[in-house]
């Protein structure tokens, strides 16, 4: 009978989750394609829930601040992160002393999109290609100049693996997020940048920043004449940003599978899909097996980035 009771509790769980509302923290500052998404998913999420789905920003140290807090948090599903790239990807390569474990200390719920990364340049550096800013920054080394959101951001990472393959030097210009290095590049205070489209697409459409390539494997159906940096003249290069929630690693099991559920169904519901491809981003929505091996993949494969291009977060 005791047994009986508790499987009868554990299969209501699901139904009775959530009670109250849900924390989506979000581990960088406004504005930047995490919290763009973010807030996409979980004005949906709310409806879907029954229960308001509040997004949080807890920016500092590349993305680790508000990871921590989540990863600390209580396992009850109230409290999720915004994972990307940078905190489950090339952070624990970068970070000597990374305070979470990526893989133990969370527990995925699925990969919500992916996001390419565009080449931008501020419309008075007089280049109109990829072979052209390579040219002038051989012409300048050291004097222009990219900004990211932060040393170990993942456009941080994403440029200078640029700079390691195409052999120039530019200087690093480090922002306490993605919004006020953009602030910077439209007011021509830096060169360029190497970031996710969200932010930058309004501004590419009305011509403040102009777009020199796109970082992703292949051209992008809303940018379907804008080349990628490896048909550009930097052979091998590809560096696309991706976002997924992950909740606490003791988060009960149909909790997880309940909020994988609602989630992927966000995600492929047509109004979300619509406003993510808009945005330049891939929805994707998966198992939380699916997710957890995809964030195994990329932990091995930045790893093996951050070691060749030389990156630091000095």
């Amino acid at each position: 009978m005791a047994l009986a009771c508790a499987s009868a509790i554990g299969a209501d769980a699901p139904a009775a989750f959530p009670a109250k509302p849900v924390r989506l923290v979000v581990p960088f500052p406004p504005g930047g394609s995490t919290d763009i998404i973010a807030r996409v998913i979980g004005q949906k999420l709310s409806d879907s829930l029954g229960q308001q789905v509040i997004v949080e920003n807890k920016p500092g140290a590349g993305g680790n601040i508000g990871v921590e807090m989540v990863a600390r948090a209580p396992a009850d599903g109230y409290t999720l992160v915004m994972g990307h790239v940078g905190t489950f990807g090339s952070n624990p390569a970068l970070y000597k002393r990374l305070p979470y474990d990526p893989v133990k200390d969370f527990a995925p719920v699925t990969l919500v999109a992916m996001v390419p990364n565009l080449l931008v340049v501020q419309p008075a550096l007089p280049v109109r290609s990829t072979q052209e800013l390579i040219a002038l920054a051989r012409a300048k080394p050291g004097q222009l100049t990219y900004g990211s959101g932060g040393n170990g951001s993942a456009a941080h990472l994403a440029a200078e693996y640029f700079k390691a393959l195409a052999g120039v030097d530019i200087q690093h210009v480090p922002y306490k997020g993605t919004a006020p290095a953009l602030t910077d590049l439209l007011g021509g205070q830096i060169s360029m940048q190497i970031t996710g489209a969200p932010p930058l697409l309004p501004y590419v459409k009305s011509g403040k920043v102009r777009v020199l390539a796109t970082a992703s494997a292949q051209r992008l159906k809303i940018l379907p004449d804008v080349p990628t940096i490896a048909e550009s003249g930097v052979p091998g290069y590809a560096a696309t940003q991706w976002y997924g929630i992950l909740a606490p690693a003791a988060t009960p099991k149909p909790i997880v599978e309940k909020l994988n559920r609602e989630i992927v169904k966000a995600i492929n519901s047509p109004d979300v899909r619509a406003r993510l491809e808009a945005e330049g981003a891939e929805p994707v929505g998966n198992t939380p097996a699916a997710f957890a091996a995809f964030i195994r993949s990329e932990l091995a494969l930045w790893a093996k980035v951050v070691k060749d291009s030389g990156a630091t977060i000095d």
